[in-house]
């Protein structure tokens, strides 16, 4: 019987040698992408009124200007769940463009980005933000953020947006906008006095009683790529 059951296991082993040497599977090919560079209008306009969101909605409500940037997966602006840069902490608290513009600039430097765009503010919920942002096969994501005004550091705006699909520039994509909180400032209503967070907190998507209504998250923007014809 020791024979046999050696021989079994000879079988056994000489299967598993067989099977490990099938063909491995084929690598993730990338996916296509367009030729070469495009232009594109930005356009934010605010959906935050005193209807919307009538939870202690403030007086001078207004966005500050927005910032973005056109870059590749190495960079981005902003994440859920990862504490804010010094640029990102400032514009969220004070509407300030610098630092992150400095920080987008290095990027561009280390050939993770390509372009920054910013726009002056918006006070007037009739009008729009409106700026102009370049992409290329190398750099087809976009990031934008602008402070929810006033606020101890609440901002809007959208991460990674990707205006390539299929091989080719879209045409137009509209994103809906929601209030995040950048983890700067423990502040909890609009016009809190400050209250620097230290160590910083991580980025989250704000779900507070002034953005939350009849248990919805409500969005407080909207965002528009429009692609520019030659």
């Amino acid at each position: 019987m020791r024979p046999m059951i050696a021989m079994a296991l000879l079988g056994v082993i000489a299967c598993g040698k067989g099977s490990s040497n099938s063909a491995a599977p084929p690598a993730a090919t990338q996916p296509a992408m367009p030729a070469g560079p495009a232009e594109y209008r930005v356009i934010v306009k605010s959906t935050w009124t005193k209807v919307s969101h009538p939870f202690e909605y403030p007086s001078g409500a207004h966005f500050s200007g927005m910032i973005g940037a056109s870059h590749n997966a190495k960079y981005s602006i902003f994440a859920i769940g990862r504490r804010p840069t010094p640029g990102l902490e400032h514009l969220s608290e004070e509407g300030k463009h610098s630092p992150l513009d400095t920080e987008i600039r290095t990027a561009i430097d280390q050939g993770n980005a390509l372009m920054l765009f910013e726009s002056g503010g918006l006070k007037n919920w009739r009008d729009s933000m409106v700026a102009t942002v370049r992409v290329d096969p190398a750099h087809p994501l976009v990031s934008v953020v602008n402070m929810i005004a006033p606020s101890p550091d609440w901002f809007t705006g959208a991460s990674d947006i990707n205006l390539a699909e299929n091989g080719a520039w879209i045409t137009r994509r509209t994103v809906t906008l929601y209030a995040y909180d950048s983890g700067g400032d423990d502040g909890t209503t609009y016009k809190a006095k400050d209250k620097d967070t230290n160590p910083k907190k991580a980025t989250t998507r704000a779900a507070n009683r002034h953005f939350v209504s009849h248990g919805r998250v409500k969005p407080v923007a909207t965002l528009t790529f429009v692609r520019k014809t030659s």
